[in-house]
């Protein structure tokens, strides 16, 4: 609402409006507060007290996202109005009029080209201020143009949503336009084309129910509300009282609907590093330089550490100070984008996953987290993951084959976890469809182990055309201590089932299991994190550069010969 001598004035003159209205102050609507209108523009349109993103028109947008304010606007297709000669208390072709008038767009889709980050890109924006950005017949029309543009410049699509849903002026022919726009995001990932959506307060409707949930990344704006039905509706359906935080862009990132979520000021910079890894950048190697923590137990002998050689291994690959998945990423990767969700029930921080360059090399990178402190080791579950983390495993490695970037996987598990709601979800699937997935990739595949092997949670995400193994690593299809409890009825046999089991990345290489050995300092990783780092960075980036050299078509059928030989001829390896 505009305060002011000129507050109500029409909106037929929209530069002579905007002239008027940068003197006012404005009340936002979230904290009934009087802000000053050129604080409020000057921070992005955010209220400076409360924190509210309120809706950006589409020039606004433009300006926030491509490269010096610079871009142009695409011809976008028109069609006849009101196909349907809707009236209600007005008529619909009313209500059109009106919304030209006071927002200067004919509808509510508009789309320009320019550069994010020096990249060529196309964004395409539904307008919430028109007619609450709802879709009909011409905002479908200018989406499938849109993404058809992008196609025929061979150039990323962002589209940002804000929208009430489908436009029940046009009834049917608005529903029609969420299979329309779903086949123009098949026509994008058909090409290989990045098409990254920006959900914005508010999407709803028909529009989070199609081409706005498609993306092959989701970003959420900080304080956006996206749902299918309306909170009201929801609430007056089920007759429940629903949770404050229901339908946030939060609460669609805890249940593993969005990749991220990011705050106004921040959503240039974050697409920018996702667009140079899709768009294959090229990048300098950087120096890796990391210290190795002080470790608090260092003097004292690990319980059973000197039993035997095998038992040895096991507890140096368990060491506490060991680096873990996000240490190797923060040492290693440059420009490291986090990717969150399994895009059906929720985040599973057990399975971590995302976009960067590994030593240079743009890859997505997904492996087990366990945690170091009390409080991380509770989020991460002790690296032990969900279904939901499979599953985002899942998504990342069809992500990577679609742009043709090499799958980096460093896995380190007890196992998956084991639970009864896991149960419920589809644990066995869940792993099971990950080693599908992983075995079918077209797209170079290194699985490293880099400490704990754990059974099917480690080879979910350990079928790579190469497997590697860091030296003080193990494998085995179940803990020494466990296998003991079974077969030797007393734990206290652990260290003899260690050595029975042959669990050792010496015993892996006799096998023909694993591919390389990595050494690490010595003592072990958790002694020197720099000189294991440039140890496995080297050794991997080796590695994808001989699997580069390889048709992607052919690697699927490569990586299966590779684990159907593998057990066959044990005796000769010997």
């Amino acid at each position: 609402m505009l305060f002011g001598k000129s507050s109500g004035i029409k909106n037929k003159n929209r530069e002579k409006y905007d002239r008027v209205r940068r003197l006012m102050w404005i009340k936002c609507e979230s904290c009934d507060r009087l802000v000053y209108y050129k604080d409020y523009k000057d921070n992005h349109y955010i209220c400076p007290r409360c924190g509210r993103a309120f809706i950006m028109n589409p020039k606004q947008r433009f300006d926030l996202l491509f490269d010096d304010r610079t871009w142009e606007k695409i011809q976008l297709p028109t069609l006849p109005d009101d196909p349907l000669n809707f009236v209600d208390r007005v008529p619909y072709s009313e209500r059109l009029a009106e919304g030209r008038s006071d927002t200067g767009y004919n509808d509510a889709v508009t789309t320009a080209d320019g550069h994010i980050g020096g990249i060529p890109t196309t964004i395409c924006i539904l307008n919430g201020e028109f007619m609450m950005g709802s879709m009909g017949r011409v905002a479908g029309e200018a989406i499938v143009a849109s993404a058809e543009h992008a196609i025929q410049m061979h150039q990323p699509l962002i589209m940002v949503a804000c929208s009430g849903g489908a436009r029940m002026q046009e009834n049917v022919l608005s529903l029609m336009q969420m299979a329309r726009t779903t086949v123009a995001v098949n026509k994008l990932h058909a090409a290989k084309i990045p098409y990254i959506v920006l959900l914005t307060d508010p999407t709803y409707g028909g529009v989070t129910a199609s081409f706005a949930m498609l993306g092959d990344i989701n970003i959420a704006e900080s304080g956006a509300r996206i749902g299918f039905a309306g909170r009201r509706v929801i609430e007056q359906n089920i007759r429940e009282k629903l949770p404050a935080n229901f339908q946030t862009a939060d609460y669609l990132y805890e249940h593993g609907m969005v990749d991220m979520v990011v705050p106004r000021v921040e959503l240039k910079s974050k697409l920018e590093k996702i667009l140079s890894v899709l768009m294959h950048r090229s990048r300098p190697v950087e120096q890796i330089s990391v210290q190795t923590p002080a470790d608090s137990d260092a003097s004292k002998k690990a319980r059973g550490m000197g039993e035997n050689p095998a038992y040895d291994k096991v507890l140096l690959a368990r060491n506490e100070n060991r680096p873990h998945f996000l240490d190797y990423i923060n040492g290693i990767v440059s420009d490291w984008t986090y990717l969150a969700g399994d895009r059906l029930f929720g985040e599973d921080a057990a399975m971590c996953g995302g976009l960067g360059f590994w030593n240079g090399f743009p890859a997505v990178i997904i492996g087990q987290e366990k945690g170091r402190t009390i409080e991380t080791r509770q989020l991460h579950r002790f690296g032990m993951p969900n279904p939901e983390g499979y599953r985002k495993a899942q998504r990342l490695m069809r992500l990577a084959e679609r742009f043709n970037l090499p799958v980096i996987s460093l896995f380190d598990t007890a196992g998956a976890f084991a639970g009864s709601a896991a149960e419920e979800r589809g644990q066995s699937e869940a792993v099971a469809s990950t080693i599908q997935t992983g075995l079918s990739i077209k797209t170079p595949y290194v699985a490293v182990n880099v400490g704990e092997g754990g059974s099917g949670g480690a080879i979910a995400i350990g079928t790579g055309d190469k497997v590697l193994m860091l030296e003080n690593a193990i494998y085995s299809v179940i803990s020494p201590e466990s296998c003991a409890s079974i077969l030797w009825k007393d734990n206290k046999f652990k260290a003899t089932a260690a050595a029975a089991m042959k669990l050792t990345a010496n015993d892996m290489m006799d096998m023909r299991v694993i591919d390389k050995i990595i050494a690490e300092p010595a003592g072990g990783a958790h002694k020197d994190w720099q000189t294991t780092m440039e140890n496995l960075a080297n050794a991997v980036s080796e590695q994808i550069k001989l699997l580069q050299k390889t048709d992607p078509e052919k690697l699927p059928e490569l990586r299966a010969e590779k684990f159907l030989k593998m057990t066959r001829k044990i005796d000769e390896a010997k």
